[in-house]
C-alpha cells in the first residue's frame, strides 16, 4: 500500500496510490484528516496492512512530518522521501537521459569552478511550528500540496522506469532510493530518541579543564590564566589571543615566522610560547564548541538532540544542522553515557572505504589481502615488505589523489602490486578532469561542472591554461574519491536500514528470539559508525543484528564477493571507552 501524505487547507491529505503514482481506482479521492487526528489515523493505517506489508508513506520531506508523529508516539515502517530521491534522480547518470533529469532545476550552491562538496536542503521556514502546534511538533511545515507532491512522485517513478535494466542499474537505483528514505527515518528517530548525555559529567569535565563556569562574556579562569601567560611571553600586554590577526602580528614581532596558527606549523618553532598557545587553542575550542553555552542550548532531559541532514554532502554522507553532532570531541565523550541498566554498543566498519574500493575494482589480489582483519597489513605483506605504514600511505594517497611526497613515491609500487584498484581510481580522476560524471555503486552521481568551468578549460593564455589545469586536477581529485566515498555512503545507508529493520522487530510486539521484548534504539551515526543504546540483556542480540546488517549491506551492494566488511564492536558505559 502506497499512501501519499501532503498538506491540505483542512489539515493533511492522505491518498492511496499505485506504485507508479496513480490513484487507486477503488479509492480515487484523498482523505482529509485534521492535524490533531493525523497520528491516530497513521497508527491505524500502519496496523491495518491489508496485503501483509506495511504501507509506504510518500511525503515531501521526512522532516516535514515524521518528527511530529514521533512526538505523538507514532512510528512508521517505510517511507519514500520525495526531496531526497529527487536530488539523486536529478543527477544520476542512470537517469541522465530522462525528461525528469533534463528538466530538473536542482543546482548545488557551490563555487562554479570548484568541485561541489555539500548539497544542503533549504533552512526550515520561519513558520516551522505551524503544522503540529497542537501535537507539540517542531518540524517545518510542508510546502507542497497534494497535486504538486503527486505530480513530482509520478515524474520520479517515470524516470526510474526508464532506467536501463543492464547491470541491474534500475534495481541498484531503487535500492539507493529506499535506503536513502530509510536513512531519513533513522535520522528523525535518532533526533527524537537523543544521544544519552550526562549533564553532570559534562559540567565536571568543563570545570576540570577550564575552571568554574564564568559569568557571561568572560573567559573561564584557565583560559584567562593562559591568556596572561601568552601576553607576557609575547611582550604584548593588550593581546587578545582569540583574534587571529592580533595573534599573528604578535608572533611575527617575536620572530615566529608562521603563515598560520595551525598546530603542525606552530610545532616547527621552539619558542617557549608555543606550548601554552597550543593549550589555549585546545581549551578555547572546547569552550566555544562544547562549553556551558552549548550544554545549555543542546542538552535537555539527559539527551542531546541535533538535527541530522541526510545526504547533506554531495557524496551521500550526512551533515548536521546545529550542535555539531558529527564532531563530538574526545574531551567530552565521557558525558555520552548509558542510562542505568543499559549499555552503549558502538560499532564501526573497519577500513570501510579501502574495502569498498576493493569491491568496486574487483581487484582479486587486494581482495586476498582484505581477508585479514587489517587490510593495510595484508597489503603490506604482499607489496611493501610488511611495512604497514607505507601500505596505508600509498592506498590512501591513491584514493585521495596524493601525487607528491611519500604517497607519490610509493604509488608505482602500489600500481604494480594492485593494478586494478589503482586503475579504478585513476580512471575516475581522468573522468573528472575532463568534465565527465562519475557514479557510485548504487547510482549517486557527481553533479556536472558548470558552463563557467567548461569555459575555464578553453583558456587561451599560458597563465590561464595553468589555472585551468589546476582547476581540472582539483575536480579529478574530487571524482577520484567521490566514487569510493559515495559507494561507502551507499553501503552505510543500507547498513542503517537493515539494522533499523532488525531492531524494530524487537520492539513491544516483537521479541529478541530469547522471549523478551526490548527497546534497543539507534542513537548516533557517523559515516561508518553506529551507536545503539540497549538494555543490558539485549547486548548480545544487538551485536548479532549489527553484524548481520553489515553482511546484508555488502550483499545488497555487491552480491556474493570474496571481500570481507568486518565490524568492530565495543560495549561500554560511556563513549570515551569505545576507542
Amino acid at each position: 500500500m502506497y499512501l501519499l501524505l501532503a498538506a491540505h487547507p483542512g489539515g493533511a491529505a492522505v491518498q492511496e496510490l499505485t506504485p507508479a503514482g496513480h490513484a487507486r481506482p477503488a479509492a480515487p479521492e484523498p482523505r482529509v484528516v485534521p492535524h490533531g487526528e493525523l497520528p491516530a489515523v497513521v497508527r491505524q493505517l500502519e496496523a491495518a496492512r491489508p496485503d501483509g506489508q506495511p504501507p509506504r508513506w510518500i511525503w515531501h520531506r521526512t522532516q516535514d512530518w515524521y518528527p511530529a508523529l514521533l512526538a505523538a508516539g507514532v512510528e512508521v515502517e517505510r517511507c519514500y522521501d520525495v526531496s531526497l530521491c529527487g536530488n539523486i534522480l536529478a543527477f544520476s547518470q542512470f537517469t541522465a537521459h530522462t525528461e525528469y533529469a533534463r528538466n530538473s532545476d536542482r543546482v548545488p550552491a557551490e563555487d562554479p569552478l570548484l568541485p561541489p562538496r555539500a548539497l544542503q536542503p533549504p533552512p526550515p521556514p520561519a513558520d516551522q511550528d505551524a503544522l503540529f502546534d497542537d501535537l507539540g511538533g517542531t518540524g517545518p511545515a510542508p510546502r507542497w500540496g497534494l497535486a504538486e507532491l503527486r505530480a513530482e512522485y509520478t515524474a520520479q517513478q517515470g524516470a526510474l522506469a526508464a532506467v536501463d535494466l543492464a547491470e541491474n542499474r534500475r534495481g541498484r537505483l531503487q535500492l539507493l532510493l529506499a535506503a536513502e528514505s530509510a536513512a531519513a527515518m533513522v535520522a528523525a528517530e535518532m533526533q527524537h530518541a537523543g544521544v544519552p548525555w550526562r549533564e553532570d559529567l559534562h559540567e565536571q569535565m568543563l570545570a576540570d579543564c577550564l575552571g568554574p563556569r564564568p559569568h557571561p562574556g568572560q573567559r573561564p579562569a584557565r583560559l584567562e590564566a593562559l591568556a596572561r601567560e601568552l601576553r607576557a611571553l609575547l611582550n604584548t600586554p593588550a593581546l587578545n589571543p582569540d583574534s587571529p590577526q592580533e595573534l599573528m602580528r604578535a608572533l611575527h614581532r617575536n620572530g615566529i615566522e608562521v603563515k598560520s596558527t595551525r598546530k603542525w606549523e606552530l610545532r616547527e618553532s621552539s619558542h617557549p610560547v608555543i606550548e601554552p598557545l597550543l593549550e589555549y587553542k585546545k581549551l578555547s575550542r572546547l569552550h566555544t564548541a562544547n562549553g556551558w553555552t552549548w550544554l545549555d542550548a543542546w542538552v535537555h532531559g539527559g539527551r542531546f538532540r541535533p538535527e541530522y541532514v541526510v545526504g547533506g554532502v554531495v557524496s551521500g554522507r550526512w551533515a548536521s544542522r546545529g550542535g555539531g553532532a558529527l564532531q563530538i570531541p574526545r574531551l567530552v565523550r565521557g558525558a555520552v553515557h548509558a542510562d542505568p541498566g543499559h549499555k552503549l554498543i558502538v560499532a564501526d566498519a573497519s577500513q570501510l572505504e579501502p574495502r569498498v574500493l576493493v569491491a568496486l575494482a574487483r581487484d582479486s589480489s587486494m581482495a586476498e589481502a582484505a581477508r585479514d582483519q587489517d587490510l593495510y597489513a595484508g597489503i603490506a605483506a604482499k607489496g611493501f615488505g610488511g611495512d604497514r605504514a607505507k601500505a596505508k600511505t600509498a592506498l590512501l594517497g591513491a584514493m585521495y589523489g596524493a601525487t607528491s611526497g611519500e604517497a607519490g613515491r610509493l604509488m608505482p609500487q602500489l600500481a604494480r602490486t594492485y593494478p586494478r584498484a589503482v586503475d579504478f581510481v585513476e580512471r575516475a580522476a581522468r573522468a573528472g578532469e575532463s568534465g565527465a560524471t562519475v557514479t557510485t555503486r548504487l547510482g549517486r552521481s557527481t553533479p556536472p561542472p558548470s558552463e563557467l568551468w567548461f569555459r575555464s578549460q578553453r583558456s587561451a593564455t599560458a597563465e590561464e591554461q595553468r589555472r585551468a589545469e589546476s582547476i581540472a586536477r582539483s575536480r579529478g581529485r574530487f571524482t577520484r574519491n567521490f566514487v569510493v566515498q559515495g559507494s561507502a555512503a551507499d553501503w552505510a545507508a543500507c547498513w542503517l536500514a537493515e539494522l533499523r529493520r532488525r531492531l524494530r522487530a524487537w520492539q513491544p510486539g516483537g521479541t529478541t528470539g530469547t522471549g523478551g521484548a526490548v527497546r534497543a534504539e539507534l542513537v548516533f551515526f557517523l559515516h561508518d559508525e553506529v551507536m545503539v543504546h540497549a538494555p543490558v540483556g539485549a547486548v548480545d542480540a544487538v551485536i548479532g543484528a549489527i553484524e548481520e546488517a553489515a553482511s546484508a549491506a555488502k550483499e545488497l551492494l555487491f552480491g556474493t564477493i570474496p571481500v570481507e566488511f568486518p565490524v568492530s564492536v565495543a560495549v561500554v558505559d560511556s563513549y570515551d571507552k569505545a576507542k
